[in-house]
């Protein structure tokens, strides 16, 4: 939708100034004939200056002299606004509707702005600009819906393992002759809900630093295919009770440069978010492939395709594909957000495609540093 044209204010006063000046000339020409016709001689007895000053200037002023000069000046002046208007008028209408087109930046019910021809490149501008101011109100407006959303997500996330905590405290502290293998079990299961609130303030305490430190990485040259080896029998335990594998393909040795203790951190957050979407019983492949400047790791998981609109969503922080929240399936919802965080700090990428088949997490990373 255009924007509704406005009168313009060169326009108005062109028309302004003509009135005026004719207005002026009529004036003139009325006071003359007064001040000639109109009997003054009351006036001499009181002051004879001023009646000979009107007289003089009636008799002046009427005079065909006066009267012709003062209608050619009118004429003259006119003409001269007309020309000036002609010379003028495209270059005061373009200031005008530039004018007009740098308020509609603002103006919430205006789709499009639109200049006189030959301002297309102007045109251009004002509407990206004005793109660019409607994108920029709406991620503060997304930016400020996450910060309440955060609020939210946080404050259940630490009050249910604290919550469960008192609760097992509190039966262990009651029941004073609680038969050994059902403390030992309320013991655990209350250090479980521990180590899980202290896994989720950490990883806050992470998310934070990125987003309002500088983070300083420690790079060394570190041998991709070991760390992986490692970072597998880490998962051992977590294997055996999920009843899963994991095969990791290369045909060669890999070198990177980088953080080692950040990058295994990301690695570890994918393939634990692989191992709770991927089916019952199944095999989450790694492949590692060198390319000529970089390094790019698959993690591969069988499992429910995941929805456009989620995988959009995926690396948000809190954002977790279960709607329930259980911490049956992941963790905090903030193991992506902190590895795309990580990735892009080695100048990386991370990019995830889902199907029906399966889900691959993509990571590239430079070999060496830019």
């Amino acid at each position: 939708m255009k924007n509704k044209k406005r009168k313009n204010p060169y326009h108005r006063f062109l028309i302004r100034l003509c009135t005026y000046t004719i207005l002026f000339t009529i004036l003139i020409l009325i006071v003359g004939t007064v001040l000639k016709y109109l009997d003054f001689d009351w006036l001499y007895r009181y002051s004879p200056d001023l009646y000979y000053f009107l007289r003089t200037l009636g008799q002046n002023l009427y005079s065909d002299n006066v009267i012709y000069f003062l209608i050619l000046l009118s004429v003259w002046f006119i003409g001269f606004l007309l020309v000036f208007h002609h010379k003028f008028k495209k270059t005061f209408t373009d200031i005008d509707s530039l004018a007009e087109g740098i308020d509609s930046l603002f103006d919430k019910n205006s789709e499009y702005i639109s200049l006189p021809e030959g301002l297309e490149y102007l045109e251009k501008k004002l509407n990206h600009l004005k793109r660019e101011a409607e994108k920029n109100e709406r991620l503060a407006k997304e930016n400020e819906q996450r910060k309440d959303e955060l609020v939210v997500y946080l404050a259940h996330d630490i009050k249910t393992p604290l919550t469960s905590m008192i609760g097992y405290l509190s039966l262990l502290d009651e029941i004073k002759d609680m038969p050994k293998k059902q403390r030992k079990k309320y013991i655990q299961i209350a250090l479980d809900k521990a180590y899980k609130l202290e896994e989720l303030t950490n990883e806050l305490f992470d998310i934070t630093r990125f987003n309002s430190e500088k983070i300083i990485l420690e790079k060394e040259m570190i041998n991709l295919n070991l760390m992986f080896d490692q970072i597998i029998d880490d998962f051992y335990p977590t294997l055996i009770e999920l009843n899963k594998k994991i095969i990791v393909n290369s045909t060669e040795k890999i070198m990177l440069y980088a953080d080692s203790d950040r990058l295994a951190r990301v690695f570890n957050n994918v393939i634990k978010n692989a191992l709770y979407y991927s089916n019952e019983n199944s095999t989450i492949t790694i492949t590692l492939v060198k390319k000529e400047t970089t390094a790019e790791i698959f993690i591969e998981n069988d499992g429910k395709q995941i929805p456009e609109e989620k995988l959009n969503k995926i690396f948000e922080k809190f954002y977790r594909l279960d709607s329930s929240r259980t911490t049956k399936t992941g963790g905090s919802g903030l193991g992506l957000a902190i590895a795309k965080e990580i990735v892009e700090l080695h100048d990386g990428k991370i990019i995830v495609t889902s199907n029906k088949d399966k889900t691959t997490f993509q990571i590239i990373l430079p070999l060496e540093e830019n």
